[in-house]
C-alpha cells in the first residue's frame, strides 16, 4: 500500500460518513439513531478497530483509531457516541477473565454484537449508585445507572458496581429489560437525544460468575481510569473540523491553525510512554490541553452559527446541530478534576489585564 494511502478502515469511515452519516445527520438528530445506521457500522468493520486481529478485529494503531473517531463524530456525533461505547468493553475483555472473553470477544471484535457501557457512575466513589455483592455462584446488582446510551440498539452491556469492601466488578449482561433490570423512558436532552440515553434501575439483577470480565480493587481501576479521562476525545476535533467546513477560507484559516496546534499537542500527549503518563506535570498539561481543545471547539462551532446567520437557528441547520454537539462534548467524560481545570481557564480568560 502506498504510504500516502489511508488505512483501509479510515477509507471505510470516510465512505460511511459521506454516503450515509452526514446526509442523514439532521434527520437522525431529530428522530434518533436508527438500527440501520448501527448495522452499517457493524458491516464496516469499524467496531473492530481496536480489537485484536486474533479475534477478528483489526488491531490498528491508536492514530488510526483517533482518525476514524474524528470522521464519524464530525459526520454524525450521535452515531459516533453510540458506537464509541463499544470499544471499552472490547479492551476490557482483552485484559479480562477467560470464560467471558472467549465467549464475547470474537463477536464484538467482528461487529456481530454491539456493546454499551454502564460504569461512569464508579467515578462518584465512595458514593455507590450501583452496589454489588456475591449471591450464590454469581453477583447481585442493585441501584441506579444514571446514564446508559444506546438502549434498544446495543446487544449487550458492560455493567459495573462497587462492593462493600471497595472492589469493583464489571460483568456483561444482555441489553434488554429483564428480571432485576428496567430502563427509564429515553431522556430528552439539549444534544444527542438521538443516542437513546436512559437510566437503568437495578433491583436484584443477578449475573453468573462467568459473566465477569474484571474484578479488582477500586483504587487499581481508578488509577487507569483517571489517566484515560485526561485525554482529549478525538470527537472534539472531528466536530470542530465539521464546523470549519461551513466557513469560507478566510474565516476558517486562523481557527484551523489553532485547532491543528491543539490537536498535535493532545495526540502527542496521548502517545507518551506509560511511565510518563501519571506524573503531576503531565496531568496538568493534559488538563490544560483538554480545556484548550474545548475552547477551540466552542470558537469553531460559534463561528459556524455566526456565518449561518438566522438560518443557523433552524433545526435543519448543520451549524446549530454542531454547536449543540459541542455543548455535549464539554461534559462528556468530564471529571471533577477536568471540570475544575476548565473553569480555571475560563476564569483566567475573563480576568482584567492588570490582574493576569
Amino acid at each position: 500500500m502506498d504510504e500516502l494511502s489511508p488505512h483501509p478502515l479510515v477509507a471505510r469511515a470516510r465512505r460511511l460518513a459521506a454516503d450515509l452519516l452526514l446526509p442523514e445527520a439532521e434527520r437522525v438528530d431529530q428522530e434518533g439513531v436508527p438500527a440501520s445506521h448501527i448495522e452499517a457500522v457493524k458491516r464496516s468493520g469499524l467496531l473492530g478497530v481496536a480489537a485484536p486481529a486474533g479475534y477478528g478485529g483489526s488491531g490498528t494503531p491508536p492514530a488510526v483509531q483517533r482518525e476514524t473517531a474524528e470522521i464519524l463524530a464530525g459526520a454524525c456525533c450521535a452515531t459516533w457516541f453510540v458506537q464509541t461505547q463499544h470499544h471499552t468493553p472490547v479492551q476490557t475483555l482483552v485484559r479480562g477473565e477467560a470464560p467471558v472473553r472467549d465467549r464475547l470477544l470474537g463477536p464484538l471484535a467482528r461487529g456481530e454484537l454491539l456493546s454499551g457501557v454502564a460504569y461512569a457512575h464508579l467515578r462518584s466513589y465512595p458514593r455507590r449508585p450501583v452496589r454489588v455483592r456475591r449471591q450464590g455462584d454469581g453477583w447481585r446488582f442493585d441501584g441506579t445507572v444514571p446514564w446508559y446510551t444506546g438502549w434498544g440498539l446495543n446487544d449487550v452491556m458492560l455493567l459495573a458496581g462497587a462492593t462493600d469492601a471497595g472492589e469493583v466488578v464489571f460483568a456483561f449482561a444482555e441489553a434488554r429489560a429483564q428480571p432485576g433490570l428496567r430502563a427509564s423512558p429515553p431522556m430528552r436532552l439539549a444534544a444527542l437525544t438521538a443516542a437513546r440515553t436512559v437510566s437503568l434501575e437495578l433491583d436484584g439483577l443477578w449475573l453468573p460468575a462467568d459473566a465477569v470480565a474484571l474484578h479488582t480493587s477500586y483504587e487499581e481501576w481508578a488509577a487507569g481510569d483517571r489517566v484515560k479521562t485526561l485525554h482529549t476525545s478525538p470527537a472534539v476535533f472531528g466536530v470542530a473540523e465539521a464546523a470549519l467546513s461551513l466557513l469560507d477560507a478566510e474565516a476558517a484559516a486562523p481557527l484551523r491553525a489553532r485547532l491543528t496546534t491543539v490537536r498535535d499537542r493532545a495526540y502527542a500527549l496521548a502517545s507518551l510512554p506509560a511511565q510518563e503518563e501519571r506524573t503531576e506535570e503531565r496531568t496538568e498539561e493534559r488538563l490544560a490541553v483538554r480545556a484548550a481543545a474545548h475552547e477551540v471547539l466552542r470558537a469553531t462551532t460559534t463561528a459556524a452559527v455566526v456565518a449561518g446567520g438566522g438560518r443557523a437557528l433552524a433545526l435543519t441547520s448543520r451549524a446549530q446541530r454542531l454547536a449543540r454537539e459541542g455543548l455535549f462534548l464539554l461534559v462528556q467524560g468530564q471529571t471533577a478534576q477536568s471540570r475544575a481545570a476548565h473553569l480555571r481557564m475560563l476564569g483566567a480568560a475573563c480576568a482584567p489585564e492588570d490582574r493576569r
